[in-house]
């Protein structure tokens, strides 16, 4: 079977084909790191899409990030994982996810490079509609995703889910040119209610159009099923709260993109 490439890939890695979408891994730089990012797309349409940004969790980019992708490319949308920690940075440990979240926690302009690179290698793509681009991330990557915003990069939508919603300057939220959705968890320890009133204020303050959804009984990560199923660890998988915010997820998309 005879694959074509999308012409910006420099490197084709690894491809797979599942129905009519492919998905493969694709390497761009930050100076001289290297970076690898996961493109998933419908082969089958011809056309332009829009393109949907997806920012990982604290361990990089794994099974959990590569399913979604796959997810928005059902849709029909062009997704892209962005790479923020570098090729091959891969943490299997709390420990190590913990010591690589924090770099980039800590250095917000390199978050925002990174963030900013994915953004700007996935419009090199000879499908992606370069009007409307989105951005989405979940745990590190909803704060990753927030700060790419932040940064005042041409987005129409931003979703957080249960992400970091902290910033070093909160003025930077005028530079915000999208539409804001955030899914939280109400009982997230890590993302506590005071930080999301302070965000609110964020927001309305800087006059963005956003919305805030709060997902009664759920936690941390309540969107991944490798969470676990104990809440009193403070991660857990919620499936009510997972459905229900990819719904809400697609509703925006729909909005933004129409």
């Amino acid at each position: 079977m005879k694959i074509r490439m999308p012409k910006f890939i420099p490197f084709l890695l690894s491809v797979d084909v599942k129905d009519n979408i492919l998905c493969q891994n694709v390497e761009y730089k930050d100076g001289e790191t290297a970076l690898e990012g996961y493109l998933c797309y419908d082969k089958s349409i011809k056309n332009k899409r829009p393109v949907v940004i997806v920012m990982h969790e604290w361990n990089g980019i794994g099974d959990h990030v590569k399913m979604l992708c796959e997810k928005l490319a059902q849709l029909g949308y062009l997704a892209f994982a962005a790479d923020i920690y570098g090729k091959g940075v891969r943490p299997t440990t709390f420990e190590e996810a913990k010591k690589q979240a924090t770099i980039y926690r800590s250095d917000i302009p390199l978050m925002r490079r990174r963030a900013n690179l994915a953004f700007e290698e996935i419009k090199k793509n000879e499908f992606a509609d370069i009007k409307n681009i989105a951005v989405m991330g979940y745990c590190f990557g909803g704060g990753v995703a927030l700060e790419l915003a932040r940064s005042g990069v041409d987005l129409k939508g931003v979703v957080s889910f249960h992400g970091h919603l902290d910033t070093p300057n909160r003025d930077d939220a005028k530079n915000i040119k999208g539409k804001v959705l955030i899914c939280h968890g109400a009982d997230d320890r890590g993302v506590t209610l005071d930080s999301v009133l302070k965000f609110n204020d964020e927001m309305k303050n800087a006059g963005i159009n956003y919305e805030i959804d709060i997902y009664g009984g759920a936690v941390h990560a309540f969107t991944n099923k490798n969470s676990g199923n104990d809440p009193s660890r403070g991660v857990a998988y919620n499936k009510q709260a997972d459905e229900r915010s990819w719904e809400k997820m697609k509703e925006f998309f729909n909005e933004v993109f129409s």
